[in-house]
């Protein structure tokens, strides 16, 4: 049992980073806080990460494995009510790991790490992006000119990657608040899938409607 306590305080670290990272945001928590929340010494803390780029990483190499099982998904995507499940899916992963977007370029300028591999995420959520774009053709719920479909898959992963931060400066108070995180990401959804409106046949049209409808009504 005892070989097993390390590994149980390395993932509890993670767990109340992770919290304070999304929280205050990463450049606003101090190794120094970490360690006060977790009731523990900072040389404690730094046994398991001694820097905090190594928090920083490990929270972001989480994040990456749960994204990458996700966006193999999309080759299931074959209309509009799975293709609204599935990006509500990746923006509840986004939101649990908010921090990462929220502070993304001072992130990426100071980590290089991390700035290497936020591009191969961009390149694989593109990726996904195109396989359910050319799912829904196949399957007739979209009529897109192949021409058209890199364009349109770079704009959804634009909308998908930046929503949190349109959505952060147009209410800086409230917008990253738990209350707040399910109107958010279905706002972010609705915006994402819009953007295939001109490619969609018409009952889908009509359906993304009415689960824009469904699932806004009250906000």
């Amino acid at each position: 049992m005892a070989k097993k306590a390390p590994r149980r305080t390395a993932e509890r670290i993670l767990e109340v980073t992770l919290d304070l990272f999304n929280r205050f945001g990463e450049p606003n928590v101090s190794t120094t806080l970490i360690s006060n929340e977790l009731g523990i010494s900072p040389g404690n803390l730094y046994y398991h990460y001694p820097a905090k780029d190594e928090l920083i990483n490990s929270l972001f190499d989480r994040y990456e494995r749960a994204l990458n099982e996700l966006l193999n998904a999309s080759d299931g995507v074959r209309d509009v009510e799975d293709a609204w499940f599935y990006l509500h899916t990746q923006f509840e992963l986004i939101w649990q790991y908010r921090f990462l977007y929220r502070d993304l370029n001072d992130l990426l300028s100071k980590n290089r790490r991390l700035e290497t591999h936020f591009q191969l995420v961009l390149k694989n959520k593109t990726r996904a992006i195109r396989t359910l774009l050319d799912g829904m053709n196949r399957s007739g719920a979209i009529a897109i000119d192949s021409r058209e479909v890199d364009a349109t898959a770079t704009s959804m992963v634009v909308v998908l990657t930046y929503w949190l931060s349109f959505e952060y400066v147009r209410d800086p108070r409230n917008a990253l608040e738990p209350a707040n995180a399910q109107a958010a990401l279905l706002r972010g959804a609705h915006h994402v899938l819009n953007l295939l409106v001109p490619y969609l046949e018409a009952s889908q049209r009509a359906h993304l409607m009415s689960l824009v409808d469904a699932y806004t009504r009250g906000e």
